[in-house]
């Protein structure tokens, strides 16, 4: 049994650790080549989060997609690359929108120089990923687009806010299922159609990207309340700090509305106050982490989980399917 790259996935078969392990390498050179510019300073901003690491989750999903098919096929190793730059790429954006300080255990972007910076670092990386893309084919340009399309969509849903009378743990679904749940589906797509998978293969392993898409961004959420810096590589209760309502959050909100504790109330109140107090926030995370609601989302993040699981059932046994499976384990042990 050997661990795959930072997610820490335990891969049990050796041709399949051999695929996958030079997989992530050729990613990596990939990522480094596509961050480079004549500008020294463009590049040192643009590998800025390169350097810095990461789980580099979507090129796993990508290379264990890819073994449904033709796993050395050429368009395998760029449209990993490609949805790697653009994850990397709404970092910087999303660290900008949360004043965050902390990415992946270094500063952020918008810390380390301005926020203008960060922004256009964000549009460059984007723009590198658009060019690899289009050597991949109008197909792949197609399907980048329209995960684009959903990212921006659910960052927006979440600014906007749920509509009046749609409840806000399904609204909050729906956002991540766009800003996170579309980008880790097109990993799952893009690997097993540059191999050369069936379409039917092709089509349940997009439908686990999407599942296990979701299960992992809830994992972050529960990571960003129960968490300490060296574990998460940012700044524990960034979100909670900036007003943003994860699930955690939500399910507090809901279960204070069902009971009517008055400690439950006063810890809402808290949570609406001005959290950019150190004081205040540590109050804050102090409850969340002892409230049953925490606990609650820990449940949500293993039932989407097990549903990413069972979309694999149709498939073939074999060593890639196995790891899939290990990985909805992996994604749930992170909020554990």
């Amino acid at each position: 049994m050997t661990v795959v790259g930072p997610f820490g996935l335990s891969v049990r078969d050796q041709a399949l650790e051999a695929d996958v392990q030079a997989g992530l390498s050729a990613v990596e050179e990939g990522l480094f080549e596509a961050t480079k510019s004549d500008v020294p300073f463009i590049t040192e901003a643009a590998q800025h989060l390169v350097l810095a690491g990461g789980k580099r989750f979507r090129p796993l999903l990508v290379m264990l997609a890819a073994q449904f098919g033709d796993p050395y096929a050429p368009g395998v190793v760029p449209s990993a690359v490609v949805v790697e730059l653009t994850h990397l790429a709404t970092l910087y954006h999303d660290d900008v929108m949360d004043e965050a300080d902390v990415r992946r255990g270094v500063p952020s972007a918008n810390a380390n120089w301005d926020n203008s910076v960060a922004v256009l670092t964000g549009d460059f990386l984007f723009a590198r990923a658009s060019h690899i893309l289009a050597d991949l084919g109008p197909e792949a340009v197609r399907i980048q687009a329209e995960a684009f399309e959903r990212l921006v969509t659910g960052q927006i849903l979440e600014t906007a806010g749920p509509r009046e009378g749609q409840d806000p743990i399904d609204h909050y679904l729906d956002v991540i299922a766009g800003k996170t749940g579309s980008l880790i589906a097109v990993s799952g797509r893009f690997g097993s159609m540059m191999a050369g998978a069936e379409e039917r293969v092709v089509s349940i392993l997009t439908q686990y990207g999407e599942r296990i898409g979701t299960a992992f961004q809830l994992a972050d959420d529960v990571l960003d309340i129960a968490s300490d810096t060296q574990e998460s590589g940012k700044t524990p209760g960034t979100d909670l700090r900036e007003g943003i309502p994860t699930l955690p959050v939500l399910r507090l909100r809901a279960h204070a509305a069902a009971s009517g504790s008055a400690d439950d109330l006063a810890l809402c109140r808290l949570l609406d106050g001005d959290l950019t107090d150190d004081v205040r926030h540590a109050e804050a995370l102090a409850g969340l982490r002892v409230h049953p609601a925490l606990e609650q989302a820990r449940r949500d993040t293993v039932r989407y989980a097990e549903q990413a699981r069972e979309t694999l059932a149709p498939l073939p046994e074999c060593a890639a399917k196995a790891a899939l499976s290990e990985l909805c384990d992996a994604v749930v042990h992170r909020a554990g």
